[in-house]
């Protein structure tokens, strides 16, 4: 038991739950202080784990589950653990229902508001990974889903949605649609083989990457927008500084014509990044208000 469990933290890159649940605390230390001028309670935050680690393993599971045919053509995905049998459908069908239940139950014990919204975030958690099967804007649609994660954030401890969040979450969205456009540059040969969308396989290597860097460009107008609108001071201005050079680093690692570095580019410094920017934002309020 214990073995097909490690083998389904490994296909569902449970590490990589680092990518959102940052700012998905800084949502909610942001919407708690706000708005109610109070650090969020233990409990809320404990709730708010739980309720991402559910959304993020039942999406990954149904992404590994949709794309499993998919992924045994692709000899970059065809060792993941459905096509390679390591894992039956069945069981990967349990452990999505965990998960769903999982986020069910961390859910209903923030606020009506979270209940109301949460069959919005279902929809997306199921409905990306069917997504590259007929459109390349598949990465924006990425981009909500890893967007609800602060919006969520500031929903599950205020029981409100307001102008700040709503700029929080399309900041992210534009953030995790720039990183995930890297990425599937992997894969431009393939997808335009099998009739994959995606932004690299419409528009090539060099216009994906061009579009990557607007979308992080937004990113850094979104950050600076909620400093304005938050009221936030000079050490989240430091934390953000920290997350240009790393933005800009992320594009210095890759080209068209060098893609060797990608998975730096993709994982390291976009786990870096969200992990600065919540350490900054904390102790930047922690600091002014407490």
């Amino acid at each position: 038991m214990f073995n097909k469990i490690r083998i389904f933290l490994e296909m569902i890159k449970f590490e990589h739950t680092l990518f959102a649940l940052p700012f998905a605390f800084m949502g909610a230390i942001l919407g708690s202080v706000v708005l109610n001028d109070r650090l969020p309670t233990w409990p809320q935050i404990g709730w708010i784990v739980l309720a991402m680690v559910g959304a993020r393993t039942a999406a990954m599971s149904l992404n590994r589950l949709i794309d499993r045919a998919i992924d045994k053509k692709n000899p970059r995905t065809a060792g993941r653990a459905i096509p390679a049998g390591l894992l039956s459908v069945g069981e990967v069908y349990v452990y999505i229902a965990i998960s769903f239940g999982l986020l069910l139950w961390a859910t209903a014990n923030l606020n009506r508001l979270a209940m109301e919204l949460l069959p919005i975030a279902v929809f997306f958690l199921v409905f990306y990974s069917y997504t590259k099967r007929f459109t390349w804007a598949c990465h924006i649609v990425l981009g909500i889903t890893l967007g609800l994660a602060p919006l969520g954030g500031w929903v599950a401890i205020t029981g409100s949605v307001t102008w700040a969040s709503l700029v929080f979450f399309a900041t992210i969205v534009f953030w995790s649609a720039g990183f995930d456009i890297i990425y599937a540059c992997q894969d431009i040969e393939f997808d335009r083989k099998e009739g994959l969308h995606s932004i690299p396989s419409r528009f090539g290597l060099a216009g994906a990457l061009w579009t990557a860097r607007v979308f992080h460009m937004l990113t850094a107008v979104g950050l600076v927008a909620l400093f304005f609108m938050t009221h936030l001071s000079w050490m989240y201005l430091i934390g953000l500084a920290i997350a240009y050079l790393i933005l800009f680093y992320e594009h210095r690692l890759v080209s068209p014509n060098d893609l060797s570095k990608l998975n730096t580019a993709f994982f390291t410094m976009n786990g870096i990044l969200s992990c600065v920017m919540f350490a900054f934002t904390f102790v930047d309020i922690w600091i002014s208000r407490f």
